[in-house]
């Protein structure tokens, strides 16, 4: 294994007990520290109250900080509070990026009730994360490809795109929306993972724009760190991948 710090870009926090999801920071820590995780990049989207969500991020960061880093999320199902809920999401809470998850709003992407959300972030420079897919038929609300025009209007955004479209059809797609926007990144978790996924992304996109993510505690994160440990790719590009890229892209260094 490479010595380096190892940040997980994708991880959930709240009550849902059928993934043994216990509100319990120490819970979490077991597993963080059975992985060799240093530090999780943690959200909670299981509430149609955003602002609940966020309360329970920030006691996780609040009580360990050198181990939770706090992510926002908010919905468009609830127009009037969204900015409002971002506003304090980032300023009173200290969240590092964004969560959204479309697939909860039941409409796509790139639907104009999340403009203003991206306004909002685009013009601060924000990070967002958000589930993307092509697994399927119906599965068209996150298709890595609807990304590009996104990229391109919200430009000052890092789009990280979370599983990287999960099945290698969505895959490719990933790679061809990081190929084509600069500001597009790849995170690693999915459950649907061929051989040679990692290297696939990483040489698709470039070792600078892929990081490492487990889905924490819905996957288990050591194999999901293990696809990385163990991929055909240099050492420098799983220090990048697991945590180095993730220091640069958050502003960890300061």
């Amino acid at each position: 294994m490479v010595n380096t710090p190892v940040i997980d870009f994708h991880t959930h926090v709240g009550r849902w007990g059928t993934s043994h999801m216990d509100d319990s920071p120490e819970i979490f820590l077991k597993l963080m520290d059975a992985a060799g995780v240093d530090k999780s990049c943690t959200n909670c989207i299981f509430y149609g109250d955003a602002r609940r969500g966020n309360d329970i991020v920030s006691r996780f960061a609040r009580e360990h900080p050198d181990r939770f880093l706090p992510v926002a999320y908010v919905t468009p199902r609830y127009p009037d509070e969204m900015l409002p809920e971002l506003e304090r999401a980032f300023g009173e809470l200290g969240a590092k990026f964004l969560k959204i998850y479309p697939t909860y709003y039941q409409k796509p992407v790139d639907d104009p009730g999340y403009f203003p959300i991206f306004e909002w972030c685009n013009d601060r420079n924000k990070v967002i994360m958000c589930h993307s897919s092509k697994v399927g038929v119906d599965d068209v609300l996150t298709l890595p490809l609807s990304f590009i025009p996104l990229a391109k209007r919200y430009s000052n955004i890092t789009w990280v795109l979370g599983h990287s479209g999960n099945g290698m059809l969505g895959q490719e797609d990933a790679v061809t929306a990081a190929k084509e926007c600069e500001n597009i990144v790849l995170e690693t978790c999915t459950s649907y993972a061929e051989h040679g996924t990692i290297e696939f992304l990483v040489e698709g996109a470039g070792e600078d724009r892929v990081v490492y993510g487990s889905d924490a505690p819905l996957m288990d994160p050591r194999p999901q760190l293990g696809r990385i440990a163990t991929a055909d790719i240099s050492d420098e590009a799983k220090r990048k991948v697991l945590g180095l890229n993730a220091i640069r892209i958050l502003g960890l260094e300061d």
